[in-house]
């Protein structure tokens, strides 16, 4: 899959169960869920990677 940019993580398609690893992968539901809060809440740009970064580590 490669890089996906922190902005359209929350536009991808999730998958159906949570992996639950220790870093969660692009497309777990978790890190998707999380990443449209981080979107809708206004957060955008460098804020936006690490709102990435937290979500996988969650």
């Amino acid at each position: 899959m490669g890089k996906v940019k922190a902005k359209k993580v929350s536009g991808l398609k999730p998958k159906k169960k949570c992996c639950r690893s220790k870093t969660r992968c692009i497309k777990c539901p978790v890190v998707i869920m999380r990443m449209k809060k981080a979107e809708s809440a206004g957060v955008c740009g460098k804020d936006l990677v690490k709102a990435l970064k937290k979500a996988r580590a969650a």
